[in-house]
């Protein structure tokens, strides 16, 4: 199979070699600090909208049922949906907010393997110190009597610091993301999967099919991974991590690894979309063994 040409990224200064748990490296490119602050703020005018929505909901019930303990409510659900709106999301199978998703972004471990809750725990907490909680002790004795606006601009520079960290560093990293040991990075923008399953649909070639326990042996992470790789084009790479599946699935080789990883990647899509229409989610290869240590 010839090689064939990997797609030009946009910003020689933001490519980065990233290299999968198969020894994959898949040249990927950071977010500018532009995309990340544009995604921030789509997420914070999201996270606007909702609270609105929940306090108009909440002050109409309150009146109906003349209680005061739901504001008590409200004040919980501002607290969770500050707190949980980014570590949530990006704990999801895409790592992205709703504003990441808008532009383009997804967060990633920079070592290569799957994103760990505890690092999206990690790097969403410090967002509490660098922006929230300074942020709204600026905003709430800002307009205070009797308060010394010297330490309410203090708040205010506290928080500039950390939103323009990023451009002080060559990786574009938060705070957040340097104890956390992630990237934020530019998702692919051609929708592969969809691409992959209508040109085989179209096709008029015998489609590969696999056995459930070949199936069985990736996750939503691994097919992630796999789509990186075709999307790019590597043979090097298409080569390894064709070898890598037929090794561990005891598949011969007919010398097409294309072919090989398209089919794969296009019967490991519809495996794990019927899996999660019957509300079963595998998130990676390591999923079933961690369960059936559990039982």
């Amino acid at each position: 199979m010839a090689r064939s040409s990997k797609p030009l990224l946009a910003n020689a200064t933001l490519r980065r070699s990233f290299v999968t748990p198969e020894g994959v490296d898949l040249r990927i490119e950071l977010g500018s600090a532009g995309a990340r602050a544009g995604a921030f703020v789509l997420d914070l005018l999201i996270m606007l909208a909702v609270l609105i929505v929940g306090t108009i909901t909440i002050g109409m019930a309150a009146v109906a049922n003349e209680s005061v303990l739901l504001s008590g409510l409200w004040l919980i659900g501002f607290f969770f949906l500050r707190n949980g709106w980014f570590t949530l999301f990006e704990m999801g199978g895409r790592g992205a907010t709703p504003g990441k998703r808008i532009v383009g972004l997804r967060v990633v471990a920079r070592d290569g393997s799957r994103l760990t809750g505890g690092a999206v725990i990690a790097r969403n907490a410090m967002r509490e110190i660098e922006f929230f909680m300074p942020i709204s002790f600026f905003f709430a004795t800002i307009f205070q009597s009797g308060t010394d606006k010297m330490i309410s601009f203090i708040a205010l520079i506290w928080s500039a610091v950390f939103l323009f960290f990023p451009l002080f560093n060559r990786d574009r990293l938060r705070v957040g993301d340097l104890l956390a040991g992630t990237w934020v990075v530019q998702r692919a923008k051609a929708r592969l999967g969809q691409d992959i399953v209508a040109s085989l649909a179209q096709s008029d070639r015998a489609r590969r099919t696999f056995s459930d326990h070949a199936l069985s042996l990736y996750g939503e992470y691994e097919l992630q991974t796999l789509e990186e790789v075709l999307r790019q084009g590597d043979s090097d790479a298409i080569v390894t991590v064709a070898a890598a599946i037929r090794r561990k699935a005891g598949l011969p080789d007919d010398h097409d690894d294309y072919g090989f990883l398209s089919d794969y990647y296009a019967a490991l899509c519809a495996r794990l979309e019927r899996q999660m229409m019957v509300g079963v989610r595998r998130a990676d290869k390591f999923a079933e063994a961690t369960r059936d240590r559990a039982a």
